[in-house]
């Protein structure tokens, strides 16, 4: 039953979801997603242009070599000792948490994760028969955003870190929004401690643009030759084309520059929301991120997803309702994903006003409601 309901639930708001992403008129502050101007279509265009009959053919499931050396490359400047042989190239990272998952959980088994949670990975977890706990000594493995987290945009402290690592548990490392710090002090990954037991996931969707499908899985040398039969059984080979047209863009562009770019832009889009709420709603508890893109924001209401992203569409906004990456049933206080992204800061002011009139308005419904309850008792 417990199930029926999520899913019944969860089909409602992403109709909710999928209405406030087609109007124009609505505001987002959802979504998650890289902003269109930052995509580099020219020099992606020019690389294509560079495109020959070998990058046209079948490849191996592990993946193309220069782009694995590449990202063998960038770990190991990060403190992590990576062959490229234990690179797995994926459709997206969301391909690699599930390979991960395939070779260090099965049916049955519970993996510890965070309160707030990736909404994604949750869903794969529980399409796995994987139940997300948060206790380390109930689980069998671990899911973790280290360096800077979905939906919450910050590390992990020292004392959370050096937890995971002194548990024998082996760990599924999501690293994709490393990259996109606002200060560029990118962290060694956990990979570089516990390179045994530590799957790590890499995506050039947040840095490059999603369209491309380029992710990467590095695998514990002893599960190597696993990782790649359940890739070829999953379908193959990622994409040969996507994997030649990073290579050569990578070969041509500086993507330091382009990281040092990021961080300014993104920086500015979450200064203008996160000043915009303290003026506007300063009852509302957050944290400043770190980086990535997106604010988490918990209140003291009562929770009702549905009702609250209904009640934000009419007033011309839309959010990420809490309920998503939460683990448990979802009667929490309500809370929600501002992502500030995908909306330019002379918006935010707007975006943060349309908010606020849609929480009071949610308020009022909740207190008449709880005042019609306590007439009808």
């Amino acid at each position: 039953m417990e199930v029926a309901v999520r899913s019944g639930v969860e089909t409602v708001i992403e109709r909710l979801q999928r209405r406030c992403a087609s109007d124009p008129q609505v505001l987002p502050l959802s979504g998650g997603l890289p902003a269109d101007e930052t995509f580099p279509v020219q020099a992606l265009a020019h690389a294509l242009s560079e495109i020959g009959p070998s990058d046209l053919q079948y490849e191996w499931p592990e993946g193309r070599t220069e782009l694995r050396r590449w990202i063998a490359a960038r770990l190991h400047a990060r403190g992590a000792e990576v062959a490229p042989e234990n690179v797995l190239i994926t459709n997206g990272a969301q391909q690699a948490i599930d390979i991960a998952l395939s070779l260090c959980s099965g049916a049955g088994d519970a993996i510890a994760v965070p309160k707030a949670c990736y909404p994604a990975g949750l869903e794969l977890f529980r399409s796995r028969d994987v139940t997300p706990v948060h206790e380390l000594l109930a689980a069998t493995a671990i899911y973790t955003m280290p360096l800077i987290a979905n939906p919450t945009g910050l590390p992990l402290s020292g004392e959370e870190r050096a937890a995971l690592l002194a548990s024998s548990l082996p760990i599924i490392e999501d690293d994709a929004y490393a990259e996109l710090r606002f200060d560029r002090l990118t962290s060694a990954p956990l990979l570089a401690a516990a390179p045994d037991r530590v799957f790590h996931v890499g995506t050039l969707s947040k840095t490059l643009c999603p369209g491309l499908r380029v992710g990467w899985l590095v695998v514990p040398p002893g599960e190597r030759d696993n990782a790649r039969r359940a890739k070829q059984r999953s379908d193959l080979q990622a994409n040969t084309l996507t994997q030649a047209i990073v290579e050569k863009y990578l070969a041509r562009e500086s993507f330091e520059d382009r990281l040092d770019t990021l961080a300014s832009f993104y920086a500015e889009r979450c200064e203008a929301l996160t000043d915009a709420l303290r003026r506007k709603l300063p009852w509302l508890r957050f944290r400043n991120p770190a980086g990535g893109f997106a604010v988490w924001v918990e209140t003291e209401e009562p929770g009702d997803d549905t009702e609250f992203l209904a009640t934000a569409a009419r007033h011309g906004v839309s959010v990420d309702p809490g309920g998503t990456f939460r683990s448990g049933a979802n009667d929490e206080p309500l809370a929600f994903r501002l992502s500030f992204s995908s909306l330019p800061p002379s918006a935010m002011g707007d975006a943060v006003n349309r908010l606020a009139d849609a929480l009071f308005d949610y308020q009022k419904q909740g207190q008449k409601a709880r005042r019609a309850s306590g007439v009808a008792a």
